[in-house]
C-alpha cells in the first residue's frame, strides 16, 4: 500500500579467515562475483604504489602521519604493521556502505577479526575456513608451485596458530568441496542479513499493518 513505512536494511561486515591454502581467497572471489549487494573492504596502507595501483580501489595510500592521526582519532577499524609498513580499514567508507544497506566483505586474519569486533561487534559476522585435513593443506600448498619445502613448512607452521583461533569465530566451514562451500558462506550472508536488528523501520511496517500507533 502506497505509504507504509519502508524497511531498510543496515549492511554486514562479513569477515572471512583461514590458513593460507584453505580457499578463503577463491571463496571471497566466487561470493563478490555472485552478489551485487557485497563490496571488498578497501584497505589503507602507508607503503608506496606499486605499478597500476589506484586509489581507492587497490589501497587508500596514506603517509605514516596520516595513517596514524586516523588511528589515533578513531578513524580505523584495525589495522597492523607488516614488514615496515602500516596496514589498516578506514572507518568511514565502511559505515557509509553498511548505512547504505551494502556488504562489505573482509579478508583477513584473527588479529584483525578480534579488532572488529573490539570495534563494531554489532555489524561483525565472522566465518573462519578450515581445511579437511593437515594432509590436504599441505598438498595444496605444494601444488601451487610457489613455495620451496622450507616456505612450505613455515606456511603449515603458520596454518595451525591461525587455526588455533577458530572457535573465536561465529562459524566454521570445513571446505571439502569449493562449490558446498561457496554455497555455505552464501547461506550464512543471507541469513544474516534477516536478522531483526539490521532491517531498520521493520517496527514500523509491523506497527502499520496492525493499525497500531
Amino acid at each position: 500500500m502506497a505509504g507504509d513505512p519502508e524497511i531498510h536494511r543496515r549492511g554486514v561486515m562479513f569477515v572471512l579467515s583461514s590458513p593460507s591454502g584453505a580457499g578463503k581467497t577463491t571463496i571471497c572471489k566466487r561470493l563478490l562475483a555472485q552478489d551485487d549487494a557485497l563490496t571488498l573492504s578497501v584497505s589503507a596502507t602507508t607503503r608506496a604504489p606499486r605499478p597500476g595501483e589506484q586509489e581507492g580501489v587497490d589501497y587508500f595510500f596514506k603517509t605514516e602521519d596520516e595513517f596514524l592521526d586516523l588511528e589515533r582519532n578513531g578513524g580505523m577499524l584495525e589495522h597492523a604493521r607488516v614488514f615496515g609498513n602500516l596496514y589498516g580499514t578506514p572507518r568511514a567508507p565502511v559505515e557509509e556502505a553498511l548505512q547504505g544497506g551494502h556488504d562489505v566483505l573482509f579478508d583477513i586474519d584473527w588479529q584483525g577479526t578480534q579488532q572488529l569486533a573490539e570495534r563494531a561487534r554489532e555489524d561483525l559476522v565472522s566465518v573462519f575456513i578450515l581445511p579437511p585435513s593437515v594432509a590436504d593443506l599441505e598438498q595444496r600448498l605444494r601444488d601451487r608451485g610457489q613455495d620451496d619445502a622450507e616456505t612450505i613448512k613455515k606456511r603449515m607452521n603458520e596454518a595451525f596458530q591461525e587455526m588455533s583461533h577458530w572457535a573465536e569465530y561465529d562459524y566454521a566451514v570445513v571446505n571439502r568441496d569449493l562449490e558446498e562451500s561457496v554455497g555455505a558462506v552464501s547461506a550464512i550472508l543471507r541469513a544474516e542479513r534477516l536478522r531483526r536488528p539490521r532491517q531498520t523501520g521493520l517496527a514500523e511496517f509491523v506497527n502499520a499493518m496492525r493499525g497500531a500507533d
